[in-house]
């Protein structure tokens, strides 16, 4: 292959080029990278898939990166979001991320010259990387081994957090599964627990249809696990309420802990810690070898304080390549983050 570091030209794919292409990866393609997702981006509003390319170096037949782009429509403006992309095929090092990022910006703004910046993940910081215009990113996360069977996994945990699971299982009258026929009208159940989980800690959410739109349309690859009570709640709930669920994706042997919520009495029950035993039995079916819980704090990402504490508890930490803005339009971008710092600035 040549080195990245020559000439690089970026080369639209079709489906089947660019999954041939990604088989050949060192690490599994992100579920956003590939053709399911983009049934997803096409039912959110202000989102729509754009393109997938490779990027060669030289005269290579073979690309040394993948990456797929959707289109974002902000106000007033337009960015591609490569989200957890590029997927590196060659090596991965400071000379070929740049190499990439300075081809892919011609290339789109002769393909798309009404685009404003790209967002795209690197493992390297460098002049031409931004923070992000809006929204937060992650570069840390916590990966659950799937191919432990259940005594080396409780075995891998800290004594505390291996109690603290066994005695979430103990508890009686809470079950938790895949509930693969969920309709929309139970969905809402759901949301009202999203709601509460938002409202307790503060975070903001989407209307409903974008979550049920994400399961219809990634249908095989999402999955809804709900934990439920059997029993009557204390003040008269009706058996077979939910309390907690999380929404999952798994493409190929990895899966994503995406969103999740849990009410007042999940809490008090422990119910996470029983999804994340359930989930790991079942997508060890599915045939996984890891759950990604999908960020914990650090630096870029202070906020995400409260949360890392939690999954911490159930998987080893490590880094992934973050994301960061590129500037196609260097002039424009720096009049929106200014206007958006003056919008801040007043609201405060």
């Amino acid at each position: 292959m040549s080195s990245p570091t020559e000439s690089v030209r970026i080369e639209a794919l079709d489906d089947a080029a660019y999954l041939a292409f990604a088989d050949t990866a060192a690490h599994a393609i992100a579920i956003e990278q590939t053709p399911p997702w983009d049934a997803y981006d096409a039912v959110v509003d202000g989102r729509m898939p754009w393109r997938r390319v490779g990027a060669f170096a030289g005269d290579a037949t073979e690309p040394f990166a993948l990456i797929a782009l959707t289109e974002y429509a902000g106000r007033g403006f337009d960015y591609l979001w490569a989200k957890h992309g590029p997927t590196w095929i060659g090596e991965q090092t400071e000379s070929s991320e740049r190499a990439l990022r300075d081809a892919l910006t011609t290339y789109v703004k002769a393909e798309a010259p009404h685009i404003v910046f790209l967002r795209m993940h690197a493992r390297h910081s460098a002049p031409d990387l931004h923070e992000l215009l809006q929204t937060i990113t992650y570069d840390r996360t916590v990966v659950i081994d799937l191919t432990l069977d259940d005594d080396a996994y409780l075995a891998s945990l800290s004594k505390k957090s291996r109690a603290r699971m066994r005695r979430a299982l103990r508890i009686e009258g809470t079950t938790a599964s895949w509930e693969k026929d969920l309709t929309r009208e139970a969905f809402d159940e759901l949301y009202a627990i999203y709601e509460e989980t938002a409202g307790r800690d503060e975070f903001a959410i989407y209307p409903p249809e974008v979550y049920w739109g994400m399961l219809e349309a990634l249908g095989e690859n999402a999955r809804m696990y709900v934990a439920r009570r059997t029993d009557v709640g204390p003040n008269g709930e009706p058996a077979g309420r939910a309390v907690a669920w999380v929404l999952s994706t798994v493409y190929g042997t990895g899966a994503v802990y995406y969103y999740a919520a849990g009410n007042a009495e999940a809490r008090d029950i422990d119910a996470a810690a029983v999804l994340v035993w359930t989930m790991r039995a079942s997508l060890q079916e599915a045939g996984a070898t890891a759950l990604d819980l999908m960020g914990v704090e650090s630096e870029r990402a202070p906020s995400l304080a409260s949360v890392g504490d939690f999954k911490r508890k159930w998987g080893p930490e490590s880094a992934i390549d973050g994301a960061w803005d590129v500037l196609v339009k260097p002039t424009k971008y720096r009049l929106l983050k200014a206007a958006l710092k003056a919008k801040r600035t007043i609201r405060g």
